[in-house]
């Protein structure tokens, strides 16, 4: 009995993926588009990426019919201490401003998405960024739909070089990319979870026989 219960509240509270949108707009509403398809969610935007959503005609109302979203409203981030409870298997930050991503290799976390990074790192949380400089050419859609072109600086780039090479992350370069990584990770963190789902499985069937 007691063994059933422990098994129960394990499969009960798995743990979720944590998304941070930043003030990017490149390739928001393709970004949005995937992460409105996963389960066990929950979502983060940083003031910058409140105010470009609205630019970019997404209603935030329809995205919290399907998920939890925190704002960025308190100067300590409370949410971040999720991690610390093993809220999270996974952290992904798409899109992800240069801004965003200086102070993340800075190792600056004075805001609620640098700060979720930081602390998921301090967790051995594995993340997963799409930063939105990556080349020194771009195409990126501008509010209103029109394709136009971007030239990311050197330093800009740097940034990205350098976030990659950071323990437990993962750097991808398109939302293509994005949505593969992002797959296979779940793919590997339900595996992770099947033995004891089975187990808790057997659980119920033994308390249902006796």
């Amino acid at each position: 009995m007691i063994q059933y219960f422990m098994t129960l509240n394990i499969v009960m509270n798995k743990p979720r993926l944590a998304w941070a949108i930043t003030g990017s707009g490149h390739y928001i509403k393709e970004c949005l588009d995937f992460l409105l398809t996963l389960d066990g969610v929950d979502l983060y935007l940083s003031q910058a990426a409140e105010e470009v959503i609205k630019m970019y005609g997404i209603n935030l109302n329809d995205i919290r019919e399907k998920m939890p979203v925190y704002r960025d409203k308190t100067a300590s981030s409370p949410p971040v201490g999720h991690f610390y409870k093993g809220y999270y298997h996974t952290f992904v930050m798409a899109p992800a401003t240069s801004n965003t991503v200086a102070k993340c290799v800075l190792g600056i976390a004075d805001s609620l998405v640098t700060n979720l990074y930081a602390q998921a790192g301090k967790c051995r949380v594995h993340s997963i960024v799409y930063p939105c400089d990556i080349a020194p050419e771009m195409e990126t859609t501008a509010p209103g739909g029109k394709k136009v072109m971007v030239y990311p600086r050197k330093i800009d780039l740097e940034g990205t070089s350098k976030l990659s090479t950071f323990e437990y992350t993962t750097v991808v370069e398109s939302v293509d990319e994005l949505i593969v990584t992002v797959k296979e990770r779940l793919a590997f963190v339900s595996k992770l979870y099947e033995p004891v789902i089975k187990l808790s499985d057997l659980a119920t069937s033994a308390e249902g026989e006796g």
